[in-house]
Order: structure tokens, then sequence, then C-alpha cells
């Protein structure tokens, strides 16, 4: 008796075949096409009997559905991106990736495809990061596609082309540093100094209260980072990572400084922030911008130094010292996948051996 074919093929009034099969569940699949040959559809029929036994088998229904509506749900499923990554994942979505690969089912992406796209946003001058960014998002909602059941292989392969190749950027040198705290408003100098010389991130600094800095000055504590979102909104929330949570020792040069800061524009409530505008609101990135610009100008370091360059030069200096890498990691906030022990590692009493050697370096310098 001959073995029972997988499937089973029909002609059609039109004359072409139709190929169809049954799951173990009862459910009918049908190609997506119908075929000019019996054998045309025979072929794909067994393409599936292939796939369900090596289990690369996908229902085509699931695979139907556009980039746009699972990136969409993607997106809506992902409750834990902090308010700026979601509002990143949205706009890099909608301006790089969604207007070529938008309409198409989940199916149709390919690998040539996918390397079509990336190739056209680079014709266009995108920028090589920006590319990168929208390759890497995309490579992940795909991945999830792929968990889901959608489509077999995530069609993302190009190696190397979600990886972000910035110049590197030179450190501001200490003599650049208090010439940028020495040129900007009074009321920032403290700032710059402490962006420098300790690494917090300017959301960290903005959000910095009274409370988070230590009884003799010697220290502050990063719990809350500020972020501002496209729509003027201004939100207080957890740090960056978790890393990011942590208490960073200060030179004696920069704790002397954030004293008299304290004591000139600090109002006394615990919860009061340490860094504010003119009139007591919260530094604002595009506001600071201005202040920052004129300081810029003032200190002659050029237009290239941005305010987070500082909080490189703060690592660069403390690198210099002689610090670990583990040590550097704790005190910058960094994450990676080795970071569960970096506490351990990064003690207090060391932590503080590096401001030290900072203040030193800051004092053979003239200062």
């Amino acid at each position: 008796m001959p073995a029972r074919r997988f499937g089973n093929v029909r002609k059609l009034p039109s004359g072409r075949y139709q190929a169809r099969w049954e799951d173990k569940d009862g459910t009918e699949h049908k190609a997506p096409t119908t075929f000019a040959e019996k054998d045309q559809a025979r072929r794909w029929l067994s393409a599936q009997e292939t796939d369900l036994h090596r289990g690369g088998w996908v229902d085509p229904d699931k695979g139907r559905m556009t980039v746009r509506a699972y990136a969409d749900q993607w997106l809506d499923g992902r409750p834990d991106l902090r308010p700026r990554t979601r509002e990143l994942y949205r706009s890099l979505l909608d301006h790089h990736v969604l207007p070529a690969l938008g309409s198409k089912s989940l199916s149709m992406l390919d690998v040539s495809t996918v390397k079509a796209w990336r190739a056209k946003l680079l014709r266009a001058d995108v920028g090589q990061v920006t590319v990168a960014k929208a390759y890497r998002l995309l490579r992940t909602i795909l991945n999830g596609a792929v968990e889901d059941g959608r489509i077999v292989a995530n069609p993302c392969t190009i190696k190397g082309a979600g990886v972000e190749r910035t110049a590197e950027r030179a450190a501001a040198t200490i003599e650049q540093v208090h010439a940028l705290a020495d040129g900007i408003e009074p009321r920032f100098h403290a700032l710059i100094l402490l962006a420098a010389f300790s690494g917090l991130r300017f959301g960290e600094l903005s959000a910095l209260t009274r409370r988070r800095i230590s009884l003799d000055g010697d220290s502050v504590t990063v719990t809350e980072s500020a972020a501002e979102l496209g729509d003027g909104s201004r939100l207080i929330g957890e740090p960056k990572t978790e890393r990011s949570r942590r208490t960073v020792a200060l030179p004696p040069q920069v704790a002397l400084a954030l004293a008299k800061h304290m004591e000139s524009y600090v109002s006394p409530e615990p919860d009061a922030l340490v860094f504010t505008g003119p009139r007591g609101a919260p530094i604002r990135r595009g506001n600071f911008h201005k202040v920052w610009a004129k300081a810029r100008d003032a200190a002659g370091v050029g237009e290239t130094l941005h305010f987070h360059d500082l909080r490189h030069t703060g690592n660069t200096l403390a690198a210099a010292t002689g610090a670990s890498t583990a040590e550097l990691m704790a005190r910058m906030g960094h994450a990676s996948p080795r970071a569960a022990l970096i506490y351990q590692h990064a003690t207090v009493d060391r932590d503080k051996a590096i401001a030290t050697a900072l203040g030193e370096m800051i004092a053979s310098a003239g200062r």
C-alpha cells in the first residue's frame, strides 16, 4: 500500500493548481498563491513537510502581518522602556524604518530587502550612527517576530551593521575645564567642575537635590535622573541603568566649589535642586546650551566640545589615576554583562582614593 502523501493538490476551474494541508489540530493551510503546474504545488507541499519535521515551519497567516502593525504591537508591549528610549524608537520607526518597510508583510522580508533598505538610508546621508540604530531596532523587533512564530529566521544578518562607529572625541584638559568654569555664569561654576571631575550625566546633575550631597560634601549620590521629551515635558525617574545608582567621591577642590555653590544658590530644603536657572527653575538642555555656548566661546575651546564631553574628561582622568576597569565602571555608572559584581570589587575607600588622586592632578595644574 503506497504511503499517504502530505497534503493535497486540486485543479481549479482556472486551470491552475492549489496546494493545501491540515495540521494536527485540523486547521487547513493553503499556499499563498496558486501554481501553473501540479509539480510546483507538490514541491511547495514537500517544503512545508520538511519545515515541519525540522521545526522550522511557521503559520503563513501569522507572517502576513505587516511590519508596521507588528512594530507598533512590539513597542506597545514594552512598558519597561524609558520615556526617552521609547521616543527614540518611535522616531526611528516613523522616519527610517516604516516608510520603506512598513507596508510589507513580515514573511516578505528577506536578506536582500533589508540590505537594499539599509543601503538606501546610507545613500540618503542619514548618518551612519542613525542607520546603525535603526538597523539594530529592526533586528530586535524581528527577533520578537521569530519568537512569536511569525517568521522562521531574522533577515537582519549584515555583520557589523548595528555597530555605531563614532569618532573618538578628545577629552578636555584640566586647564580647559577651569577656563569653562571661570567663563560661565557664576551659578554654574560648580556644575562644570562636578560634571568634569565626577562624571555625572546632564540628566543626573539636573535632578540632583540637596539631600543627595553628603554631610561633609565630599560625595554625591545618584538616585534620580531627569529626562526631557520632545513635547517639552520633564520627567524625574530612575537613572539610565541600575548601575547608574551610585555614590561618587569628589576631589577636594570640587567639594569646596560645591559647598560654596550650596551656600549661595541652593535653598535649605532637602529636596531643593542643586542646580537651577536664575529664576529657580530646573536647568534644561535647550536653555543651558545657550549658556554653555557662551562659556565655550569665552574659554576658546572650540565649538566641537559638547557638555557631555566633560563626562568623557572625568572618565579619562580617573583612568589616568590607575583605577581598574571595575572601579571606573562603578564610578561612571556603566553597565555590562559582568556588572553584577561591580560594587563588590569597587570599594568606597578605593573610590575616595581615585577622588584624592584627581585632586592632586588638579593641584599640579596650578589650581
